[in-house]
């Protein structure tokens, strides 16, 4: 799956929607937060594999 900087993306894990927020192509990594935003305290950044990761839906 080829994802970009700011696509919406949903975990194997669960159905939450995630923002792409960084990607390393060369290693097929991508760093996530759920979105939208925790209004008061932000959303926590986390390294993902490419593999985990789908399209929204």
């Amino acid at each position: 799956m080829m994802v970009h900087q700011g696509d919406c993306v949903n975990l194997d894990s669960d159905d939450d929607t995630y923002q792409v927020i960084g990607v390393d192509g060369d290693h097929d990594r991508c760093w996530v937060r759920r979105w939208p935003l925790q209004s008061n305290e932000g959303s926590p950044v986390f390294e993902i594999s490419l593999e985990r990761i789908r399209q929204v839906g």
